[in-house]
């Protein structure tokens, strides 16, 4: 675990001083379709609740965490992406995603940005997140969540 932990601060470290270009992540468009994705692949589903146009935690947690190729391969092989957008600028978000963002955010009690969750495709909650923290305190907490699931 030691050895994990420090390659993962290593990595963090030389990826973001040679950062070039972004990672594309695949987060579901519809929270209907990473419920069906995590059905079909025995997945944990991993909700991102953000302010992705005005929360500077979340904003850095977007290109420090979720733009970075370990997370990219961490995320492909065992989890299903949601990203729960509260935006000030309401076009970035459909109508009906706002209105399924309001209602998860009120269902799980989401009260602050940036938030992590892990549900299963029945709703149920494995686990959670609040606030910001280095990047690499996040992969630990990422494994757990997936060893408790399986």
């Amino acid at each position: 675990m030691k050895h994990f932990l420090l390659s993962t601060i290593l990595f963090f470290t030389i990826s973001s001083v040679f950062a070039q270009e972004k990672i594309h992540i695949n987060w579901q468009p519809t929270l209907q379709d990473a419920i069906e994705k995590s059905k079909d692949e025995n997945k944990l589903i991993l909700v991102y609740f953000t302010g992705s146009d005005w929360c500077g935690p979340c904003i850095n947690l977007d290109k420090n965490l979720f733009h970075t190729e370990i997370f990219k391969k961490f995320s492909e092989e065992h989890l299903v992406l949601y990203m729960a957008d509260f935006p000030r600028n309401k076009d970035l978000v459909s109508k009906e995603n706002r209105k399924i963002n309001k209602q998860l955010s009120e269902k799980y009690g989401q009260s602050s940005f940036p938030t992590i969750l892990f549900v299963d495709d029945k709703g149920t909650e494995y686990g959670r997140k609040n606030g910001s923290y280095l990047p690499e305190y996040y992969f630990p907490f990422f494994e757990e969540m997936v060893n408790q699931f399986k």
